[in-house]
């Protein structure tokens, strides 16, 4: 079981992850914090061991071992909301990806626009969503799924899974490794605050794909051509051949 005592010493954060919410079972943890009423504090965090409708990106399934991964939410209010989401997405990614490395000298890689993967395996999937009121966005909600000791997975994947457990081949500690991600995170978030440019071109010093040729499958279409960067806003700029696009979203598979 998670053990809060041994992960709140080593956090080390002014406002991420101060409201700390642990929770055996729940539906979804960014369900949890998207729905829930109460004024639950800026940076907020939830987690759980196990989710019953866990989703990633375009409402597909996350599924993971009960007790043996990091599932969990992170609450975005006040001064936050004042941020590109992009970015914000773009930086989770990154905090996710330091930490492994920092803590277990595991070399990944950033796949846009966030995922994190080891030997072009998917180690991590984020998933950002906010809720509005009448025009006025009220929260943003940032959920993270981690494969920390998990090593056996069912199904077909579109990427195929790892965990840092498998890679490492030995347990991993996930108090520390949440503590580190939410230490990393909050930095982040105030380098955006400070200037969006550097954590922009951290991500891009840790995405290999930029300059790899790619087809993107934008879910009504595919494209193909060189995944040339990204923008200030955190889009992809693909070309193919003169032209130059941008593309907003969509799944990235390396030709």
């Amino acid at each position: 079981m998670f053990n809060i005592e041994n992960f709140d010493i080593k956090l080390e954060t002014g406002i991420i992850g101060r409201n700390f919410i642990y929770s055996e079972t729940i539906d979804s943890t960014n369900s949890f914090l998207l729905g829930n009423e109460q004024k639950l504090a800026n940076g907020t965090v939830i987690l759980t061991e196990y989710q019953e409708n866990g989703r990633g990106r375009f409402k597909r399934p996350w599924e993971s071992n009960k007790g043996e991964n990091l599932t969990f939410s992170i609450l975005l209010r006040k001064k936050y909301l004042m941020l590109n989401p992009n970015h914000i997405n773009l930086a989770a990614s990154l905090a996710v990806s330091s930490a492994i490395e920092n803590l277990f000298q595991l070399k990944t890689d950033l796949k846009w626009p966030n995922d994190v993967l080891i030997k072009n395996k998917k180690v991590s999937g984020i998933l950002l969503e906010s809720s509005t009121k009448g025009s006025k966005l009220e929260k943003i909600v940032v959920g993270i799924g981690i494969n920390v000791n998990q090593t056996k997975y069912d199904g077909e994947f579109k990427i195929q899974p790892t965990s840092i457990k498998f890679e490492l081949r030995r347990e991993a500690n996930r108090e520390r490794l949440l503590s580190e991600i939410l230490n990393g995170f909050e930095e982040l978030l105030h380098s955006l605050e400070e200037s969006p440019k550097k954590v922009l071109d951290e991500w891009r010093e840790n995405c290999r794909m930029i300059g790899e040729r790619i087809t993107i499958d934008t879910g009504t279409e595919k494209k193909s051509g060189v995944f040339y960067d990204i923008d200030a806003n955190g889009f992809m700029i693909l070309k193919s051949g003169e032209e130059i696009e941008k593309i907003t979203s969509g799944d990235v598979f390396v030709k």
